[in-house]
């Protein structure tokens, strides 16, 4: 993955400020780095609204102080079911707009939000605790939602979020490229960021704290095992954002209620793009 100019400008700025604040105080320097954490590194919408989404019900979220946006759509032959789309980090609702109109044609309800700091909606940071009450926040205006297609961080967020839903409503869940293990997202960018032993401890310290976990618990293998709804899980071989191997796992626990797709060559964005990979989640989502 080529990394732009930009982003190794405020990489090299943050490492060098990390380990500055380190030598004073290794938990400000672990406080520093849990913003820098939750920090987007791409705000705002870097395209043209899509003409799908000017058929949209705009919508309006007040959520922890913070104006959220997103999409409503109703279809001409509607079966009551509401399927609810959920991007990853640094992304927006409208990178999805490919899935819409498919989805209207099979009488789903669709809602597509842009997650707190991203897209449209207003705030600074986000993480998968703050991503999972915002999208508990959307199931108890518009739900009960009966399936939710999320990718990247967006996967780990739903995942929580079905823990914490009404069990007796019948879901589906897809997981595209999915932040399996947070404990691998830290390890990637404490060797990013060059963030030694001591502020590595006064960090994990800090997510306990706010939390009352551990940063194990916030894992999709954790939750996948405790559930039984039917999921659909794609990765990509080659994903180099969420590694294919953090799904290894969960394989191996062969659990009936979830069903792999594994991908080459479609890295980690290129695959909630693919044709194949599309039609797959339709029929998912479409058969009883």
């Amino acid at each position: 993955m080529k990394m732009k100019l930009a982003q190794r400008v405020v990489i090299g700025y943050y490492k060098t400020k990390l380990r500055t604040i380190a030598m004073v105080s290794p938990r400000r320097a672990a406080e520093q780095a849990f913003r820098v954490f939750c920090t987007p590194y791409s705000r705002g919408v870097k395209q043209k609204e899509p003409v799908i989404f000017h058929k949209a019900i705009k919508q309006d979220v007040f959520f922890e102080g913070l104006h959220t946006k997103g999409f409503q759509w109703k279809p001409d032959e509607p079966t009551g079911q509401k399927i609810l789309i959920v991007h990853g980090f640094s992304s927006y609702s409208y990178k999805f707009e490919k899935y819409i109109q498919p989805l209207l044609k099979e009488g789903f309800e669709v809602l597509a939000f842009d997650a707190p700091s991203h897209g449209l909606s207003e705030g600074k940071m986000v993480n998968a605790l703050i991503y999972m009450r915002f999208l508990q926040k959307i199931e108890q205006i518009f739900g009960p939602i009966n399936g939710i297609i999320a990718h990247s961080l967006g996967g780990l967020a739903a995942s929580l979020l079905t823990e914490q839903m009404d069990q007796s409503v019948n879901r589906k869940l897809v997981l595209i490229a999915p932040a399996t293990e947070t404990s691998s997202a830290i390890r990637g960018f404490y060797s990013m960021f060059r963030i030694k032993e001591p502020v590595q401890a006064e960090f994990e310290q800090l997510i306990m704290e706010m939390t009352g976990k551990p940063v194990d618990h916030f894992s999709i293998k954790r939750v996948v095992q405790s559930m039984s709804l039917p999921i659909l899980w794609i990765h990509d071989q080659g994903d180099r954002i969420c590694p294919y191997s953090d799904t290894l796992p969960v394989q191996s626990l062969q659990l009936p209620h979830i069903h792999f797709m594994v991908t080459e060559g479609l890295g980690h964005n290129k695959i909630y793009r693919d044709k194949q990979v599309m039609t797959r989640i339709f029929d998912f989502l479409s058969n009883n």
